[in-house]
C-alpha cells in the first residue's frame, strides 16, 4: 500500500518552546493509525500540521504526495477536532447541508449521503432540531457526520468518540473499518484503550517526541505487558503534563 500521510523530520516550535521534535512516520492507504500520549504531548499540534492549519517549523508534512499546508487538498481531508465547529442556530440537517454544499455535493447524491451519515451517528430522529438544543455527545456525533459527508480519502480525528456511549462508539468504529477497507488513511487520537487496540499501528508520543511506532501486539511484547493501557502507563502516559 502506498504512503498517504508522511511526517518527514517534522518539528514545530512556538517561540522558544519545542512542541514537536523530528516526527518521522507514515500512514498507508487503508490503515488506521492511532496516536497515543498524555495531554500536552503534541498530538493536536501534529494533527493541525497534517490538515494544514499550521505549518511545520522544520521538515515536511505530505498528504497524497503534496506538501502541506495546501488549500487544494482540503476537499480530500476529513477533520474532526476536539471542539465542535457547528452553527448552533441551524438544525442538524441544515448544518450537514451547508457543509455538503461546501464540498460540492448536490441533488440525489447529497440527500443520500446526508441520510447515511445521520443514520450512522444515530441522529435521524433529531435532524430537525436546532444544534443549540443538543447535548455535548450529540454535538460530537454531528461533528463526525460532517467530517464523513464528502467521503474523504484522509481522515484526521482528534478524540472523536469523547462523550459518546459504548454502543454508538462500536458503530462508529465499524464505519472507520469500512472506510479503511475502501482505502482511506485514518489518523486518530484516543484515550480509550480498547479503541487503541483496534488500530493497525500506533505511535507513542511523549514530551513532543515519537518514542515508538508499531502494532498493538508489538508494543505489548516490547513492554512485556498484556494491554495497551499498561503500555501507555509504563511508557509514561500517566504524566500530568499540561
Amino acid at each position: 500500500m502506498k504512503e498517504v500521510i508522511q511526517f518527514m523530520n517534522t518539528s514545530k516550535h512556538f517561540a522558544s518552546k519545542t512542541v514537536l521534535e523530528q516526527m518521522n512516520f507514515s500512514i498507508k492507504q487503508g490503515e488506521i493509525f492511532g496516536l497515543l500520549g498524555p495531554s500536552g504531548a503534541g498530538k493536536t499540534t501534529l494533527i493541525k500540521m497534517l490538515i494544514g492549519m499550521t505549518a511545520p517549523s522544520a521538515g515536511h508534512v505530505k498528504v497524497l504526495g503534496t506538501n502541506m499546508p495546501n488549500l487544494e487538498m482540503l476537499d480530500k481531508i476529513g477533520y474532526m477536532g476536539q471542539s465542535d465547529a457547528l452553527y448552533e442556530d441551524l438544525t442538524a440537517k441544515e448544518n450537514l447541508s451547508f457543509f455538503a454544499n461546501l464540498y460540492g455535493l448536490k441533488g440525489t447524491a447529497k440527500r443520500q449521503k446526508m441520510k447515511e451519515v445521520l443514520r450512522l451517528v444515530n441522529l435521524t430522529d433529531d435532524e430537525h432540531r436546532k444544534v443549540s438544543q443538543f447535548s455535548g455527545g450529540m454535538k460530537r456525533r454531528l461533528s463526525l457526520a460532517i467530517t464523513l459527508i464528502h467521503e474523504p480519502s484522509v481522515l484526521a480525528l482528534d478524540e472523536p468518540t469523547v462523550g459518546i456511549d459504548p454502543v454508538l462508539r462500536k458503530s462508529i468504529w465499524n464505519e472507520l473499518q469500512h472506510l479503511k477497507s475502501k482505502g482511506a488513511a485514518i489518523l486518530v487520537t484516543t484515550h480509550v484503550m480498547d479503541e487503541a487496540e483496534k488500530c493497525d499501528r500506533l505511535g507513542l508520543i511523549r514530551d513532543g517526541k515519537l518514542i515508538g511506532v508499531g502494532t498493538p501486539e508489538e508494543f505489548k511484547t516490547a513492554y512485556k505487558v498484556n494491554s495497551i493501557e499498561d503500555v501507555f502507563l509504563v511508557s509514561g502516559g500517566q504524566s500530568n503534563e499540561n
